[in-house]
Protein backbone atom coordinates (compact mmCIF):
# COMPACT_ATOMS: atom_id res chain seq x y z
CA UNK A 1 0.00 0.00 0.00
CA UNK A 2 1.15 3.77 -0.83
CA UNK A 3 -0.30 5.80 1.16
CA UNK A 4 -1.06 9.23 -0.86
CA UNK A 5 -1.60 12.79 1.02
CA UNK A 6 -3.31 14.60 -1.60
CA UNK A 7 -2.82 18.35 -0.54
CA UNK A 8 -5.27 20.94 -2.43
CA UNK A 9 -5.43 23.82 0.11
CA UNK A 10 -8.97 23.77 0.91
CA UNK A 11 -11.71 22.00 3.12
CA UNK A 12 -15.47 23.59 2.51
CA UNK A 13 -14.45 27.10 3.46
CA UNK A 14 -11.60 26.83 5.18
CA UNK A 15 -7.57 26.32 4.10
CA UNK A 16 -6.23 23.07 5.46
CA UNK A 17 -3.44 22.91 8.17
CA UNK A 18 -0.75 20.45 6.12
CA UNK A 19 -1.66 23.03 3.24
CA UNK A 20 -0.29 25.90 4.96
CA UNK A 21 3.08 23.66 6.41
CA UNK A 22 6.36 25.21 4.43
CA UNK A 23 7.33 22.18 1.80
CA UNK A 24 10.66 21.51 4.15
CA UNK A 25 8.85 20.93 7.07
CA UNK A 26 6.14 19.09 6.34
CA UNK A 27 8.59 16.43 4.68
CA UNK A 28 10.02 16.89 8.16
CA UNK A 29 7.07 16.30 10.24
CA UNK A 30 6.21 13.06 7.74
CA UNK A 31 9.36 11.75 8.35
CA UNK A 32 8.76 12.02 11.77
CA UNK A 33 6.25 9.89 11.45
CA UNK A 34 7.98 7.11 9.52
CA UNK A 35 7.61 7.93 6.37
CA UNK A 36 9.61 8.39 3.20
CA UNK A 37 8.18 11.51 1.06
CA UNK A 38 8.11 12.02 -2.43
CA UNK A 39 6.44 15.33 -3.74
CA UNK A 40 4.37 15.46 -6.68
CA UNK A 41 3.84 18.96 -7.30
CA UNK A 42 2.24 21.60 -9.86
CA UNK A 43 -0.75 22.55 -12.60
CA UNK A 44 0.04 21.11 -15.93
CA UNK A 45 -1.91 17.71 -16.49
CA UNK A 46 0.59 16.27 -18.38
CA UNK A 47 3.90 17.03 -16.87
CA UNK A 48 1.76 15.61 -13.60
CA UNK A 49 0.54 12.29 -15.45
CA UNK A 50 4.52 11.42 -15.89
CA UNK A 51 5.65 12.44 -12.75
CA UNK A 52 3.01 10.76 -10.69
CA UNK A 53 3.60 7.71 -12.99
CA UNK A 54 7.30 8.07 -12.69
CA UNK A 55 6.73 8.67 -8.77
CA UNK A 56 4.98 5.66 -8.23
CA UNK A 57 7.55 3.39 -9.89
CA UNK A 58 10.04 4.92 -7.85
CA UNK A 59 7.72 3.77 -4.05
CA UNK A 60 7.08 0.42 -5.86
CA UNK A 61 10.67 -0.07 -6.21
CA UNK A 62 11.14 1.14 -2.73
CA UNK A 63 8.74 -0.84 -0.99
CA UNK A 64 9.94 -4.37 -3.13
CA UNK A 65 13.41 -3.37 -1.94
CA UNK A 66 12.28 -3.50 1.48
CA UNK A 67 10.25 -6.71 1.26
CA UNK A 68 13.28 -8.63 -0.43
CA UNK A 69 15.48 -7.00 2.43
CA UNK A 70 13.28 -8.60 5.13
CA UNK A 71 11.89 -11.91 3.40
CA UNK A 72 15.74 -12.65 1.60
CA UNK A 73 18.28 -10.66 3.93
CA UNK A 74 16.69 -11.55 7.84
CA UNK A 75 16.74 -7.76 7.76
CA UNK A 76 14.00 -6.95 10.57
CA UNK A 77 15.11 -3.11 10.83
CA UNK A 78 12.24 -0.74 11.22
CA UNK A 79 11.95 0.64 7.49
CA UNK A 80 10.88 4.19 6.17
CA UNK A 81 7.86 2.97 3.95
CA UNK A 82 7.51 5.55 0.84
CA UNK A 83 4.38 7.96 0.76
CA UNK A 84 3.57 9.78 -2.27
CA UNK A 85 2.46 14.23 -1.06
CA UNK A 86 0.27 15.01 -4.09
CA UNK A 87 0.22 18.99 -4.31
CA UNK A 88 -2.80 20.41 -7.02
CA UNK A 89 -4.69 23.01 -7.03
CA UNK A 90 -8.30 22.81 -5.84
CA UNK A 91 -10.66 22.39 -8.16
CA UNK A 92 -8.09 21.18 -10.52
CA UNK A 93 -8.66 21.48 -14.65
CA UNK A 94 -12.48 22.94 -13.71
CA UNK A 95 -13.73 26.74 -14.40
CA UNK A 96 -10.96 29.39 -13.98
CA UNK A 97 -13.29 31.84 -13.12
CA UNK A 98 -16.96 32.74 -12.44
CA UNK A 99 -18.74 35.91 -12.37
CA UNK A 100 -15.17 37.39 -11.59
CA UNK A 101 -14.62 35.48 -9.06
CA UNK A 102 -11.56 32.77 -9.15
CA UNK A 103 -12.46 29.18 -9.30
CA UNK A 104 -10.06 26.92 -9.59
CA UNK A 105 -6.92 27.09 -6.72
CA UNK A 106 -9.53 28.23 -4.53
CA UNK A 107 -11.82 26.82 -1.89
CA UNK A 108 -15.35 28.09 -4.15
CA UNK A 109 -14.27 24.97 -6.48
CA UNK A 110 -15.17 23.06 -2.85
CA UNK A 111 -18.73 24.24 -3.76
CA UNK A 112 -21.23 24.65 -6.76
CA UNK A 113 -18.57 25.81 -9.64
CA UNK A 114 -21.39 27.17 -11.69
CA UNK A 115 -24.49 27.72 -10.62
CA UNK A 116 -27.10 26.95 -13.93
CA UNK A 117 -30.19 28.49 -13.42
CA UNK A 118 -32.64 30.88 -15.38
CA UNK A 119 -31.29 33.68 -13.43
CA UNK A 120 -27.54 32.90 -15.08
CA UNK A 121 -28.31 31.80 -18.50
CA UNK A 122 -24.71 33.00 -19.49
CA UNK A 123 -23.42 29.81 -17.49
CA UNK A 124 -24.41 27.60 -19.66
CA UNK A 125 -21.89 28.39 -22.50
CA UNK A 126 -19.72 28.05 -19.57
CA UNK A 127 -20.69 24.69 -18.21
CA UNK A 128 -20.60 23.13 -21.81
CA UNK A 129 -17.22 24.37 -22.38
CA UNK A 130 -16.00 23.20 -19.22
CA UNK A 131 -17.48 19.58 -19.99
CA UNK A 132 -15.79 19.65 -23.45
CA UNK A 133 -12.51 20.19 -22.21
CA UNK A 134 -12.43 16.54 -21.16
CA UNK A 135 -12.76 15.65 -24.55
CA UNK A 136 -15.07 12.54 -24.12
CA UNK A 137 -14.90 11.60 -27.40
CA UNK A 138 -11.30 10.41 -27.53
CA UNK A 139 -12.72 8.23 -24.63
CA UNK A 140 -15.92 6.87 -25.72
CA UNK A 141 -17.39 5.54 -28.98
CA UNK A 142 -20.61 6.42 -30.43
CA UNK A 143 -22.88 4.66 -28.44
CA UNK A 144 -21.34 5.67 -25.01
CA UNK A 145 -18.97 2.76 -24.35
CA UNK A 146 -15.61 3.15 -23.30
CA UNK A 147 -13.02 2.62 -26.14
CA UNK A 148 -11.59 -1.10 -26.35
CA UNK A 149 -7.93 0.52 -26.58
CA UNK A 150 -9.24 2.24 -22.87
CA UNK A 151 -11.32 -0.93 -20.98
CA UNK A 152 -7.92 -3.11 -21.65
CA UNK A 153 -6.04 -0.89 -19.33
CA UNK A 154 -8.18 -2.23 -16.36
CA UNK A 155 -7.13 -5.59 -14.22
CA UNK A 156 -8.55 -8.45 -15.58
CA UNK A 157 -10.01 -11.29 -12.63
CA UNK A 158 -8.39 -11.74 -9.47
CA UNK A 159 -6.55 -8.65 -9.83
CA UNK A 160 -9.83 -6.43 -9.75
CA UNK A 161 -10.51 -4.18 -6.72
CA UNK A 162 -13.54 -6.37 -5.70
CA UNK A 163 -12.11 -9.88 -6.93
CA UNK A 164 -8.91 -9.40 -5.10
CA UNK A 165 -8.63 -12.21 -2.32
CA UNK A 166 -6.25 -9.61 -0.02
CA UNK A 167 -9.87 -7.06 -0.22
CA UNK A 168 -12.32 -9.90 -0.36
CA UNK A 169 -12.10 -11.27 2.42
CA UNK A 170 -15.13 -14.61 2.24
CA UNK A 171 -12.47 -15.69 0.11
CA UNK A 172 -9.71 -16.44 2.17
CA UNK A 173 -12.00 -16.82 5.47
CA UNK A 174 -11.61 -19.76 7.72
CA UNK A 175 -13.52 -20.96 10.37
CA UNK A 176 -10.84 -20.09 13.74
CA UNK A 177 -9.64 -23.56 15.55
CA UNK A 178 -11.50 -23.22 18.98
CA UNK A 179 -10.65 -24.57 22.31
CA UNK A 180 -13.20 -26.83 24.63
CA UNK A 181 -14.87 -23.77 26.76
CA UNK A 182 -15.70 -26.54 29.28
CA UNK A 183 -11.79 -27.02 29.93
CA UNK A 184 -11.62 -23.54 31.04
CA UNK A 185 -14.99 -23.81 33.70
CA UNK A 186 -14.87 -22.56 36.95
CA UNK A 187 -16.13 -25.09 39.48
CA UNK A 188 -18.33 -23.78 42.02
CA UNK A 189 -19.08 -26.58 44.26
CA UNK A 190 -21.59 -24.02 46.67
CA UNK A 191 -22.13 -20.41 46.57
CA UNK A 192 -18.87 -18.11 47.57
CA UNK A 193 -16.48 -21.07 47.86
CA UNK A 194 -14.36 -19.94 44.87
CA UNK A 195 -13.03 -16.76 43.84
CA UNK A 196 -12.18 -16.43 40.49
CA UNK A 197 -12.03 -13.30 38.09
CA UNK A 198 -13.63 -13.47 34.71
CA UNK A 199 -11.03 -11.80 32.66
CA UNK A 200 -8.24 -14.59 34.12
CA UNK A 201 -10.01 -17.49 32.38
CA UNK A 202 -10.44 -15.38 29.51
CA UNK A 203 -7.14 -14.82 28.91
CA UNK A 204 -5.80 -18.89 29.42
CA UNK A 205 -8.72 -19.47 26.77
CA UNK A 206 -7.31 -16.80 24.40
CA UNK A 207 -4.25 -18.36 24.60
CA UNK A 208 -5.61 -21.60 23.84
CA UNK A 209 -7.40 -19.85 20.89
CA UNK A 210 -3.52 -18.92 19.39
CA UNK A 211 -1.96 -21.70 20.46
CA UNK A 212 -4.76 -23.63 18.44
CA UNK A 213 -4.49 -21.30 15.07
CA UNK A 214 -0.48 -20.71 15.21
CA UNK A 215 -0.48 -22.23 11.84
CA UNK A 216 -3.04 -20.47 9.69
CA UNK A 217 -2.55 -16.73 11.34
CA UNK A 218 -5.75 -15.76 11.32
CA UNK A 219 -6.40 -14.89 14.56
CA UNK A 220 -5.38 -11.68 16.59
CA UNK A 221 -5.96 -9.53 19.83
CA UNK A 222 -6.40 -5.64 19.46
CA UNK A 223 -6.75 -2.31 22.20
CA UNK A 224 -4.80 0.38 23.14
CA UNK A 225 -1.94 -1.16 25.89
CA UNK A 226 -4.90 -3.21 28.18
CA UNK A 227 -4.28 -6.07 27.50
CA UNK A 228 -2.03 -7.31 30.61
CA UNK A 229 -3.81 -4.36 32.60
CA UNK A 230 -7.13 -6.23 31.66
CA UNK A 231 -6.21 -9.29 32.64
CA UNK A 232 -5.35 -11.22 29.65
CA UNK A 233 -2.00 -11.59 30.20
CA UNK A 234 -1.92 -15.53 29.79
CA UNK A 235 -2.25 -14.97 25.75
CA UNK A 236 1.85 -13.71 26.31
CA UNK A 237 2.90 -17.38 27.34
CA UNK A 238 2.15 -18.35 23.26
CA UNK A 239 2.74 -15.33 21.54
CA UNK A 240 4.31 -11.33 21.54
CA UNK A 241 3.10 -8.15 21.06
CA UNK A 242 3.96 -6.82 17.06
CA UNK A 243 6.42 -4.46 17.05
CA UNK A 244 8.76 -4.00 15.00
CA UNK A 245 10.73 -0.66 16.41
CA UNK A 246 13.73 -0.45 18.32
CA UNK A 247 13.91 -2.38 22.10
CA UNK A 248 15.64 -1.40 25.27
CA UNK A 249 16.00 -3.39 28.52
CA UNK A 250 13.18 -4.40 30.64
CA UNK A 251 10.87 -4.05 27.10
CA UNK A 252 7.86 -7.50 27.84
CA UNK A 253 6.89 -9.52 25.00
CA UNK A 254 7.55 -7.65 22.28
CA UNK A 255 8.59 -9.16 18.63
CA UNK A 256 8.42 -8.54 14.40
CA UNK A 257 6.26 -11.08 14.81
CA UNK A 258 2.75 -11.29 17.45
CA UNK A 259 -0.38 -11.80 17.47
CA UNK A 260 -1.05 -9.38 19.92
CA UNK A 261 -1.67 -5.47 18.64
CA UNK A 262 -1.97 -2.87 21.72
CA UNK A 263 1.34 -1.18 21.50
CA UNK A 264 -0.30 2.14 20.28
CA UNK A 265 -2.38 4.04 23.24
CA UNK A 266 -5.62 5.01 20.85
CA UNK A 267 -8.98 3.28 20.36
CA UNK A 268 -9.50 4.80 16.70
CA UNK A 269 -6.57 3.30 15.72
CA UNK A 270 -6.76 -0.49 17.52
CA UNK A 271 -10.66 -0.59 15.95
CA UNK A 272 -9.64 1.04 12.55
CA UNK A 273 -6.86 -2.50 12.72
CA UNK A 274 -9.60 -4.85 13.51
CA UNK A 275 -11.87 -3.52 10.88
CA UNK A 276 -9.24 -3.60 8.75
CA UNK A 277 -8.51 -7.45 9.67
CA UNK A 278 -11.32 -8.53 9.69
CA UNK A 279 -12.24 -7.66 5.90
CA UNK A 280 -9.37 -10.01 4.89
CA UNK A 281 -11.27 -12.67 6.36
CA UNK A 282 -9.61 -12.88 9.61
CA UNK A 283 -10.84 -13.08 12.99
CA UNK A 284 -10.22 -10.87 15.88
CA UNK A 285 -10.92 -9.69 19.40
CA UNK A 286 -10.74 -5.74 20.91
CA UNK A 287 -10.23 -5.57 24.17
CA UNK A 288 -10.54 -1.81 26.37
CA UNK A 289 -11.49 -0.42 29.80
CA UNK A 290 -15.34 -0.15 30.00
CA UNK A 291 -15.20 3.55 30.53
CA UNK A 292 -12.53 3.72 27.30
CA UNK A 293 -14.74 1.18 24.61
CA UNK A 294 -17.87 3.96 24.28
CA UNK A 295 -14.97 6.26 22.22
CA UNK A 296 -15.41 4.22 19.77
CA UNK A 297 -18.73 3.05 19.69
CA UNK A 298 -20.08 4.99 16.33
CA UNK A 299 -16.91 3.03 14.76
CA UNK A 300 -18.56 0.28 15.60
CA UNK A 301 -21.86 0.73 14.57
CA UNK A 302 -20.78 2.58 11.45
CA UNK A 303 -19.07 -0.67 10.80
CA UNK A 304 -22.11 -3.00 11.86
CA UNK A 305 -24.17 -1.14 9.37
CA UNK A 306 -22.07 -1.34 6.26
CA UNK A 307 -21.62 -5.20 7.04
CA UNK A 308 -26.00 -5.33 7.20
CA UNK A 309 -26.11 -3.65 3.92
CA UNK A 310 -23.35 -5.85 1.80
CA UNK A 311 -25.69 -9.15 3.27
CA UNK A 312 -28.27 -7.20 0.38
CA UNK A 313 -25.65 -7.14 -2.03
CA UNK A 314 -25.30 -10.66 -4.64
CA UNK A 315 -22.24 -12.28 -2.77
CA UNK A 316 -21.74 -9.79 -0.64
CA UNK A 317 -22.45 -11.49 2.80
CA UNK A 318 -20.43 -14.28 2.05
CA UNK A 319 -17.44 -12.00 0.81
CA UNK A 320 -17.12 -9.64 4.19
CA UNK A 321 -19.08 -11.64 7.10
Amino acid sequence: MIPILHLNGYKISNPTVLARIEHEELGQFLRGCGWTTYFVEGDEPEKMHQLMAATMEKAIEDIQRIQDNARNKNDTTRPRWPMIVLKSPKGWTGPKVVDGLQIEGTFRAHQVPILVDSEHPDHVKQLENWMKSYRAEELFDENGRLMPELAELAPKGDRRMGANPHTNGGILLRDLIMPDFHVHAVKVPSPGAVEGQDTLVLGKFLRDVVKLNQDQCNFRIFGPDETLSNLLGAVFEVTNRQWDAREVKNDEFLAPAGRVLDSMLSEHQCEGWLEGYLLTGRHGLFNSYEAFIRIIDSMFSQHAKWLKVTLELPGGGKSLR
